[in-house]
């Protein structure tokens, strides 16, 4: 027989990239007393790694629990970014209803949808939290207007609409039904999520489902597998079995080592788990996503969605340039590929796959973000490796046409810099599907565009804007190829020999176009050092001293003024670099380079072209 558990709330916080998903969860950590009165707590507690910390976004969906007025508050803070969709998809699975996060002035946008579809396709409800309400140019009524017409777009049913609608500012620290309400604390949000949230149901007396959603990895336990209680009890040492709806020959016969429930940031370890629990579960090797951990007279999975396939790919390969091994730790092809394969035990949106050479591995992600976020990883734990260009992945249909990923893109940007805009992405095969004023002179333009001609556009786009504009972009299917595209306009300077690079050398490249390095610099043939304005590759001689000659020119004593070099972060490299280069990536530099370092070889293989 099914009951309600009244004493849990399931709910998961959905949004848009920055619209203050992570701040408003340790708001609601603050005032629910997780923490000490003197405790001393930083800002964005569920952001863990270093790399979400730095560039201030959440890149893996975490769990955390509160408790208010006796009932406990299960929440799952998750990514905003596209790249990171295959995240939020999972995770709908183990709650009851989900608050979707809305800026009060940027209103709804791209993601937010996405997130918003997924939720009212799997019937969940909804409370809509207008955040950032203290903004001075915040506009709350108008952004409730336009997230009805999403609801509407959507089709969501008529409870859907009815949804509760709280105005916040999580950096004040205050919720309010009305905008007229006093601005006090977050106890109407908490209210509206006990009275609005429905409280898991299931049924205890019946066998044990427990689906697992989220994977967690811990050098000392291993795999962490975490889901929800669905039927039945949970307990330590019980015999169970693993089964998984989309791998119906899977099963395999486990016994429960370790139990977990989530208090605030801790996991604390619990004896048994009841219905509607979300638990945490260690001890088993080979636990997957998507995995049903069930009774053993019972096994009956449960069925899940499967995740989002991948759209771009890279290949990672063990670096052979003539400076390799000099700053890695881990550089053999055995370190690499246990490393991308250990990868997999918690990103399910990666895929990694052997080729032909036992050097090097064909990755594939859901874009450039995804792949640059563990490259930057790796590189932090002391790999050293070298990766290509990242490119789109092709599909082709039963009439063997060629199919290419689609993206909507859309771009916020002052009026002035909309005609370069639409210059540049139209040039990438990008099609202008609408156009309208939004505030403050600004213009939103909406393109459909293949996920290729976005390869490599971030970085120009700014530089176009001013650094004023916003690109937002969403995977759209797959479309018929749209036709070849010239990746770079530019050429390379390319180092002519092996050395260190000296000011005279460098004084007389710098001529030719934009430089990378300044002097002092390790450098060897086929090394790319700097971009030239024109299209084709320049040798250049960076290594070049002067010459000595026993004539003094009235000019000789003047100091060679060298232009300061163009650093490029990891992001920037891998937009820049070209389908004949490869990034060498060390712990402490990056390096770009020709795939074939001899000269005269590079240019009979550009000849076969």
């Amino acid at each position: 027989m099914k009951m309600k558990r009244e004493d849990v709330r399931n709910i998961a916080i959905i949004a848009h990239v920055d619209h203050g998903k992570t701040t408003l969860v340790d708001e609601l950590l603050k005032q629910s007393g997780v923490f000490r009165a003197n405790q001393d707590v930083g800002e964005r507690v569920m952001d863990s790694n270093d790399l979400e910390r730095e560039r201030g976004i959440t890149i893996l969906a975490k769990n955390t629990a509160v408790f208010y007025k006796g009932t406990k508050i299960n929440i799952v803070d998750t990514p905003g970014h596209a790249d990171f969709g295959g995240e939020v998809e999972r995770v709908l699975k183990m709650v009851d209803g989900v608050v979707l996060v809305v800026d009060a002035y940027e209103g709804a946008m791209p993601q937010t949808r996405f997130v918003l579809q997924k939720a009212l396709e799997m019937d969940l409800p909804v409370i809509c939290c207008i955040n950032k309400i203290d903004r001075p140019e915040a506009r709350p009524t108008e952004v409730v207007d336009e997230v009805l017409e999403l609801f509407m777009d959507l089709d969501a049913s008529d409870e859907q609409l009815e949804c509760p609608f709280v105005y916040a500012s999580a950096k004040a620290g205050f919720a309010k039904k009305e905008l007229e309400d006093p601005e006090e604390n977050m106890v109407p949000l908490f209210e509206t999520i006990i009275d609005y949230i429905p409280a898991p149901e299931g049924d205890p007396e019946a066998p044990t489902q427990v689906l697992i959603s989220t994977i967690d990895y811990n050098e000392y336990v291993g795999r962490i597998g975490i889901g929800k209680v669905d039927n039945g009890m949970l307990k330590v040492n019980q015999e169970c079995v693993l089964v998984n709806h989309h791998d119906p020959d899977k099963f395999k016969k486990i016994k429960i080592g370790k139990l977990y429930e989530f208090d605030g940031l801790k996991r604390v370890e619990v004896q048994e788990a009841g219905i509607g629990a979300i638990v945490a579960i260690s001890g088993i090797p080979e636990i997957h996503i998507g995995d049903t951990i069930c009774s053993v007279d019972n096994p009956d999975p449960i069925p899940f969605q499967k995740i989002s396939e991948p759209t771009i790919s890279m290949y990672f390969m063990v670096n052979d340039s003539p400076l390799a091994g000099q700053e890695g730790k881990y550089i053999t092809s055995r370190h690499i590929r246990d490393r991308l394969f250990r990868e997999l035990n918690t990103d399910v949106s990666l895929r990694v796959e052997e080729t032909d050479s036992a050097d090097c591995f064909k990755v594939s992600g859901r874009g450039e973000l995804h792949l640059s976020v563990l490259i930057e990883n790796m590189r932090r734990e002391g790999f050293e490796f070298a990766v290509s260009k990242a490119e789109v992945i092709y599909k082709y249909n039963e009439r063997n046409q060629k199919l290419e990923p689609m993206e909507i893109a859309y771009v916020d940007v002052p009026e002035d810099f909309t005609g370069a805009v639409i210059q540049k992405l139209t040039s990438r095969k990008g099609e202008l599907t609408g156009m309208s004023p939004i505030a403050r002179g600004y213009t939103r333009l909406e393109f459909n565009i293949p996920s290729r001609g976005l390869i490599g556009y971030r970085g120009e786009f700014m530089t176009d804007t001013k650094g004023n504009g916003i690109l937002n972009t969403i995977f759209d299917g797959y479309g018929p190829y749209k036709g070849d595209l010239t990746y770079r306009p530019t050429g390379s300077l390319i180092a002519y020999e092996a050395g260190e690079s000296i000011t005279y050398g460098l004084f007389n490249a710098q001529e030719r176009g934009t430089l990378f390095i300044g002097p002092g610099v390790k450098v060897y043939s086929g090394m790319v050092i700097g971009q030239n304005p024109k299209a084709e590759d320049i040798e250049v001689n960076v290594c070049k001293t002067k010459k000595l000659t026993n004539t003094r020119s009235s000019s000789a004593d003047e100091a060679l003024r060298l232009v300061p070099p163009k650093i490029m972060s990891l992001e920037q490299c891998l937009e820049f670099i070209d389908t004949d280069e490869l990034l060498e990536i060390t712990p402490k530099s990056l390096r770009i380079r020709k795939k074939i370092l001899d000269p005269t070889l590079r240019k009979r293989a550009s000849f076969k072209k």
